[in-house]
């Protein structure tokens, strides 16, 4: 299985392993437009393919994933969310939000169970995409944040739905509310990773080590516990979507929205005022 023609994720497979890493086009593999329209379609292909029996998912570069591109997806996102958004504007913004939320989500359902490794920074959507994953290794130099409060979003892409069965209601509040970072010794103390390796290189030997023992199990006794964990929860994930997803497209457009975009643009703190 190779890449084809995609530009922001590349797909590779030795023997019943595939791996899937993100390369950008965005800086730090940033998630804009590409990923969100590739994810879906690389991890339905898994899905399919009989012969992959588990998947590796991982970063390009000196970092696993910076979040949501916001330069590459202010094209779509700002008519959306600035000014005095229509009905028919929030309706597209809710659209939107579920779209996006779909590609995430499409790795959750793959039935191969998905081994992350984390390097350098995890940030907003990024953790939403390793929150997503079954089990998540980290690099000593990992660092981790739910930083959409820091943007004035309400984190949207399933973090606040699947961190609390993964670290806990207390420890995903405070990720949630102070946006801060934590580092990998946190990550491990909370639960949030499995293990952490002392370089990049023994992460991914790791994380490949584990998918090659996961595959040499019997493939759909492996699958059949992956979908028996994730019903447990699965009505509780689907209903907290569309919850948020509701919200935000009521709430998102706000001038705390439009000043952190142009204080990223500019390169300095955001002033918010909650209006």
């Amino acid at each position: 299985m190779t890449g084809g023609e995609r530009k922001a994720l590349r797909v590779t497979r030795e023997g019943a392993v595939a791996e899937v890493a993100l390369c950008g086009p965005g800086k730090g593999n940033a998630m804009g437009p590409d990923l969100f329209r590739e994810l879906p379609l690389a991890f339905g292909e898994l899905d399919r393919d009989a012969a992959v029996r588990a998947v590796v998912l991982r970063g390009d570069g000196p970092h696993f994933c910076y979040g949501l591109d916001l330069m590459a997806m202010l094209g779509t996102l700002g008519p959306l969310v600035t000014g005095r958004p229509s009905a028919a504007q929030r309706a597209a913004l809710l659209d939107l939000i579920r779209e996006l939320q779909g590609a995430i989500e499409a790795v959750a359902r793959c039935r191969k169970p998905v081994v992350c490794a984390v390097h350098g920074w995890c940030i907003g959507g990024g953790l939403d995409l390793a929150a997503a994953c079954d089990i998540r290794y980290a690099s000593a130099d990992a660092k981790f944040s739910l930083r959409e409060v820091k943007l004035a979003i309400v984190a949207d892409l399933g973090c606040l739905q699947r961190l609390p069965r993964i670290i806990g209601e207390g420890h995903t509040r405070e990720l949630a509310f102070s946006g801060k970072n934590i580092d990998a010794t946190e990550a491990l103390r909370i639960g949030l990773v499995n293990a952490v390796y002392e370089t990049p290189g023994a992460l991914l030997e790791a994380a490949r080590a584990a998918a090659r023992e996961i595959a040499e199990n019997p493939p759909l006794t492996v699958q059949g516990a992956k979908q028996v964990l994730e019903w447990n929860d699965r009505l509780g994930v689907a209903d907290g979507l569309r919850l948020v997803a509701q919200w935000n497209s009521a709430f998102l457009p706000s001038d705390d929205l439009v000043e952190a975009f142009t204080a990223f643009s500019e390169k300095r703190p955001p002033r918010f005022t909650g209006a």
